[in-house]
């Protein structure tokens, strides 16, 4: 672990994008981590989905610290205890979860890194709270809208919570998250659609992260 809870929250809050990413070439990854960087990016989420993708994490980190140090890296998709133990290991700086498993929870306080469980309920937020979840992800956000983020903040006006699943990248889609009251939006598939990928365009990646992370800044 490079980055401490206090300095991943500190990034994220500087620039509040997380993007999502999952791919079985190596190489490709990189460049799309690079491009997110160099748009200004902070903090960046590998998702734990596929065959051999904790080995392309694992060499994601030794990349990311050595070439991009200001950027913190993190696994998403994490089910249980033993795979967090596993992705600590490889120095994680933060842990997301489709899910909210308060053993993950667990075992991310005992090692003093962020953990991000992911809920659709207000009791699940609140349950998430009592567990040591700090930043609680909403999933999937577009099925449950920014009437749901505003309704949520009646009861819990502390609750800080990063929305995933359909956001979208452009000022009227993220204008509605901030505006409902979210701390923070993270992004996968929009930010890099197939054909972007398949061309090897990693500039118009940058590019629509430059974009993004300056429309954020504005609201």
């Amino acid at each position: 672990m490079k980055f401490t809870k206090e300095e991943l929250y500190a990034k994220l809050s500087e620039v509040p994008i997380m993007p999502l990413f999952n791919h079985s070439d190596l190489a490709l990854s990189k460049a799309v981590v690079k491009a997110c960087y160099d748009g200004g990016i902070k903090v960046f989420e590998y998702t734990n989905r596929g065959e051999g993708a904790a080995l392309i994490f694992a060499e994601l980190v030794k990349y990311i610290r050595q070439e991009l140090p200001d950027m913190a890296i993190g696994i998403g998709t994490v089910f249980n205890a033993e795979e967090a133990e596993y992705f600590v290991s490889l120095d994680t700086d933060f842990i997301v979860q489709p899910i909210l498993n308060p053993a993950v929870g667990a075992v991310c306080n005992k090692h003093k890194i962020a953990w991000m469980p992911g809920v659709m309920t207000i009791s699940e937020i609140y349950n998430a709270q009592q567990a040591g979840a700090d930043i609680i992800k909403i999933f999937p956000a577009n099925v449950l809208g920014t009437a749901f983020i505003k309704s949520l903040k009646a009861p819990m006006p502390h609750a800080k919570v990063m929305v995933t699943g359909g956001v979208e990248p452009n000022e009227e889609n993220l204008k509605g998250w901030f505006s409902a009251g979210v701390t923070a939006v993270g992004m996968g598939s929009q930010l890099f659609p197939k054909d972007v990928l398949a061309s090897g365009n990693y500039q118009q990646i940058e590019e629509v992260v430059k974009k993004c992370v300056a429309m954020v800044k504005g609201f």
